[in-house]
């Protein structure tokens, strides 16, 4: 790492907790690409997608606004979601304004960097491929689920996720950022929904496990009913690298924040607990396990804490540029 230019940080992800840390991690002298899935086909994105066809745009739409340094009003505009009785009802503006540029540039690449432009976005944001993708879930009974959105409704444990069409490219850029560099970020998002569907663009896995970079994965703090019920840390790991060819992750952050019991109680419900961070077992994978207070409370929901995995993400990246100095 040269010492005369800003850190790269590759963060692959998708969801709301994606947009969640990149709001902590640009506040640091780092250089930020955020790839982004594109396997989204519920809401307002997956009609968008059928109805123009064009990838859906709402992971990527949160992404910029994390990444924006506008006034909060433009943000907050950006944001907004119509609720009125007709066609618009349920899209948000930022999700038409995309659809409405890639339609006058003709590359849903390329309305994103116009957009950026506009929201003066600190750092990159790209799409794990140029294209709609469809996600699909093996379950263990053998059925296969269709659709994104309709994957944790099923009602059963999944076995394994992938793609189609089969011939799904990466762009040259993601690649590029990949390559070049200095700490690479898997999560935090839906293991099976925002997580994996980048991974498993062809190429673009490949050169994650290629990549001379650390790599840092941000566990869940929750599990997801009909995605990861009773999955413990390790077990995240481990689904990871069944989809993949090589067991590529360095270091693990993990929680050591209690979780209040009435909090608790309203997530079981859901069916949803407080991931178990079996210690054990992630290092017996190899990994290298960072504990901290990484939850944050807002109106009872369960974040992680921007400011301090954010904070701690760059301690790594500053302990890395001390390792190459002595090289």
């Amino acid at each position: 790492m040269k010492t005369n230019r800003q850190p790269r940080v590759v963060i692959i992800g998708g969801g709301t907790g994606l947009p969640v840390l990149l709001r902590g991690l640009k506040q640091y002298p780092v250089d930020i690409t955020a790839i982004v899935t594109v396997a989204d086909d519920g809401g307002s994105s997956g009609r968008l997608r059928n109805d123009l066809h064009i990838p859906p745009p709402g992971d990527i739409r949160n992404v910029l606004a994390a990444l924006s340094d506008v006034e909060p009003l433009i943000e907050e505009m950006f944001q907004h979601r119509f609720t009125t009785s007709n066609e618009l009802s349920g899209h948000s503006l930022g999700n038409l304004i995309l659809a409405a540029m890639t339609s006058i540039t003709g590359n849903f690449v390329h309305a994103i960097q116009e957009m950026s432009k506009v929201l003066n976005v600190r750092g990159k944001v790209l799409p794990a491929a140029n294209q709609s993708v469809v996600l699909h879930a093996e379950m263990e009974d053998g059925t296969v689920v269709s659709g994104e959105s309709k994957i944790p409704y099923s009602g059963k444990k999944i076995k394994k996720v992938f793609l189609t069409p089969k011939h799904i490219k990466p762009l040259p850029e993601t690649i590029s950022a990949i390559r070049k560099a200095d700490l690479i970020i898997i999560g935090p998002g839906s293991l099976y929904t925002s997580i994996l569907p980048n991974l498993l663009v062809p190429k673009l896995g490949a050169e994650v496990c290629r990549a001379k970079a650390k790599k840092v994965y941000i566990c869940n703090l929750m599990t997801q009913a009909g995605e990861t019920y009773n999955y413990s840390a390790a077990d995240h790991v481990q689904a990871i690298y069944d989809h993949m060819s090589c067991a590529f992750i360095n270091t693990i952050l993990v929680n050591n924040e209690d979780i209040p019991s009435k909090v608790r109680e309203r997530y079981n419900e859901e069916k949803s607990q407080p991931v178990v961070f079996d210690i054990d077992r992630l290092h017996e994978l190899g990994l290298e396990v960072i504990p901290g207070e990484i939850v944050s409370l807002k109106d009872g929901a369960i974040r992680h804490d921007t400011k301090e995995v954010a904070s701690m993400l760059y301690s790594i990246l500053i302990d890395e540029k001390e390792k190459h100095l002595k090289k």
